[in-house]
């Protein structure tokens, strides 16, 4: 991982030797790829994605400056699709491959273009959202790579049963707006009974709501949280000062959220599927179609737990639990 201060000196030192670079290998040919993150490059979760994604390329052979060109373009937490249809229309006219990250990125994307290959890294349901027509067999100009499959929604609520047994009641942080949102509260409900949870969804529609509804639900006993993938939106500070204001036991679905502090996280290691992600890149820039690679689950899923979150809820973490971690914080 790569800290945003440091990516920036490695790029610029780099940038020093491009013109002896470009000398040298006159004859070959610059590919411009485009990129459209989902949030600002100021925060750190979204740049280390970004910078993963860049050092992918660079273990492929690609160099900005000698064969590539990268154009970035930032978004903002929580943005519709209205927001990016202009970056969007920008980069289908300009780039050779466009990379695209969170479902509303990918929408303006596909509006955009229907011919400009596409590469995705964390889309939850790309079948189900209509941007391929089948995992095995893409079809069209859109391929990548998944952020999760909806079972592991339901990981979350068993996660959540086995690091604090007391839990009966859990409340479900989602986006009531979006079908993954849906999708994976209906699993989290489906394995509910057989836990001895009663589930109730909350909307992240806006701050008041999200307030409201988790003070509500903290002033009865025996609850919990789980913030399903998605839901977040701009909210994420507000959702930890309101679970450790009520001294919630809460699971989250993205490392970060523990290294900002949460409980614990289960979920895919994201710079890993931007890796990936230039990994396809550089097959089509190198002649594969979009619709001959199929959309790939990820293949590595971290657990890690934060410790000192635990004691500032009073929650000992049981011993079985703690020994299936990736990482432990202290």
């Amino acid at each position: 991982m790569i800290r945003r201060r440091e990516f920036i000196t490695l790029l610029g030192g780099a940038a020093a030797t491009w013109p002896v670079a470009a000398s040298a290998q006159q004859g070959e040919r610059m590919r411009r790829v485009g990129v459209l993150m989902n949030a600002t490059k100021d925060d750190p979760p979204v740049w280390n994605r970004f910078s993963a994604f860049v050092q992918g390329l660079q273990q492929l052979g690609w160099t900005e400056g000698r064969n590539l060109k990268v154009d970035v373009r930032w978004g903002t937490l929580g943005g519709t699709v209205d927001r990016y249809l202009k970056d969007a229309a920008e980069l289908g006219l300009a780039s050779d491959v466009i990379l695209g990250s969170t479902t509303p990125s990918l929408e303006a994307l596909q509006r955009a273009t229907r011919t400009v290959p596409i590469v995705f890294a964390m889309i939850v349901d790309p079948a189900g959202q209509d941007f391929v027509e089948s995992l095995a067999r893409p079809g069209g100009n859109i391929t990548g790579f998944m952020q999760f499959e909806y079972s592991l929604a339901g990981k979350w609520l068993e996660l959540l049963k086995q690091i604090a047994p007391g839990v009966t009641r859990a409340a479900v942080l989602r986006d009531p707006t979006s079908r993954s949102g849906i999708g994976q509260f209906a699993v989290i409900q489906a394995v509910a009974p057989q836990l001895g949870i009663e589930v109730a969804p909350v909307n992240v529609r806006d701050a008041a709501e999200i307030e409201r509804r988790i003070a509500a639900f903290a002033s009865s006993p025996n609850g919990g949280l789980v913030m399903t993938g998605g839901a977040e939106t701009a909210h994420r500070e507000l959702i930890f000062r309101l679970v450790a204001r009520h001294r919630l036991p809460a699971v989250y679905p993205y490392r970060y959220h523990v290294d900002d502090g949460g409980l614990v996280s289960y979920g895919p290691d994201l710079p890993d599927l931007f890796r990936q992600a230039a990994s396809y890149v550089d097959r089509i820039l190198k002649g594969e179609k979009p619709s001959d690679l199929p959309v790939q689950a990820p293949t590595r899923y971290e657990l890690i737990i934060n410790l000192k979150a635990a004691k500032a809820i009073g929650l000992d973490v049981p011993p079985a639990v703690l020994v299936r971690a990736d990482e432990v914080i202290e």
